[in-house]
């Protein structure tokens, strides 16, 4: 197949959207399919792939670096005209989205849309305008998208009926997560970022690996672990960048904490690795996840999890299998950690259930595969 994806957000961002398109583009093509990616130019990066086209782009930053696309580019429009695709698949449903149903249509081809966001989180992004009107005007027009589109992707099932209740009508609605790439996790080695930090080997450590930003909750989770980060020997690491890190660290210094936090920044990826393997327990706070790629990332390298009962973690984590999850309450998610900080054993137990868990329902190339089963769906349905 020749398949077009078109995102607002790609690489070099490290975040989840462009994750996961540079994780099904890397996969779809070892599955012999040609993969176009249209999306954002982003000023100071150089593309390897020779099918990546970059659309102008306004170079902004709202709480971390976002090139905003100019749909409008007769370049573009001169390259999408020639060529052959068999599968449009639009990950936002706005700006480079509605260029995407726009060529689905002109090619007569279907168009899939993945839902990845839960967009009343994030209306915080948009300064100046009222955070209701904002969300309502962001959800009623990707409800119309998706009930527009072929085919809707969820990275979880644990969506739908959020999405039902926003007004989504669209039957044709598939769970496909965005897998982890194994070979970026091997050879891993618990020392490096022990040493790196100066923790001792039998330390133990949580781990975030999320956005310091509120629609990540991390707020709540700082609030809930400064009694956990009392105890003796327990440090806690955060790999991750935001506006909320001035705020933040004084929290830590006001609570006593700033000795047994360490905050790492943004960790490139090929490092990142490392930092699950320096963990004990992962700890995960966000109400706005579709998925939370950063959870099947932690399970895959075999820790346990405690995470907010939410969307995204609830389809992920087996309560009482391989973590906890907790309602939003910092009493209740602080006992969690505690349970797990002071026996061995089940943790050992729960990390051995994450790793299992995904690899066998979480790797890319399952993942993939699952993606072009849609595809290949649609294209059999067509007339």
């Amino acid at each position: 197949m020749r398949i077009a994806i078109f995102t607002n957000n790609y690489l070099p961002n490290p975040y989840g959207v462009a994750t996961s398109v540079e994780t099904f583009r890397r996969e779809l093509e070892k599955l012999g399919h040609q993969v176009y990616i249209f999306a954002p130019n982003f000023p100071g990066y150089t593309d390897t792939d020779a099918r990546v086209f970059r659309y102008p782009a306004i170079d902004i930053e709202v709480k971390f670096r976002f090139p905003l696309p100019l749909p409008g580019s007769w370049k573009m429009r001169r390259i999408l005209k020639k060529l052959d695709l068999d599968i449009i698949h639009a990950q936002h449903p706005n700006l480079l989205g509605t260029t995407a149903a726009r060529w689905a249509r002109r090619k007569k081809i279907p168009l899939v849309f993945t839902w990845h966001t839960l967009y009343d989180h994030y209306v915080h992004f948009a300064r100046f305008v009222p955070k209701k009107m904002t969300a309502s005007v962001i959800i009623a027009q990707a409800v119309r998208f998706a009930n527009r589109a072929d085919a809707v992707v969820v990275p979880t099932d644990s969506i739908i009926p959020k999405l039902r209740a926003w007004g989504v009508t669209q039957q044709n609605i598939f769970p496909v997560a965005t897998g982890v790439v194994g070979e970026d996790f091997i050879d891993l080695d618990r020392n490096i970022i022990r040493k790196k930090y100066g923790i001792a080997a039998d330390e133990i450590v949580l781990l975030s690996t999320h956005r310091l930003t509120s629609e990540k909750n991390m707020e709540f989770l700082f609030g809930a672990l400064a009694p956990v980060l009392q105890k003796d020997r327990v440090k806690f690491i955060v790999a991750g960048d935001g506006n909320l890190v001035p705020k933040i660290k004084k929290l830590c210094q006001d609570n006593g904490m700033a000795e047994k936090v360490f905050f790492c920044g943004v960790v490139p990826r090929a490092e990142i690795k490392n930092y699950y393997a320096a963990a004990d327990i992962f700890v995960h706070a966000s109400t706005s996840e579709t998925q939370g790629m950063v959870l099947t990332e932690a399970m895959y390298c075999g820790l346990p999890i405690v995470a907010v009962n939410a969307t995204g973690a609830s389809s992920l984590v087996l309560n009482n299998g391989n973590g906890f999850l907790v309602e939003e309450n910092e009493k209740e998610f602080a006992e969690a950690v505690l349970k797990l900080i002071d026996d061995k054993d089940l943790r050992q137990k729960f990390g051995e259930t994450s790793a299992r868990i995904a690899k066998l329902q979480f790797t890319s190339e399952i993942c993939a595969r699952k993606m072009v089963e849609v595809y290949e769906n649609l294209l059999k349905a067509r007339p």
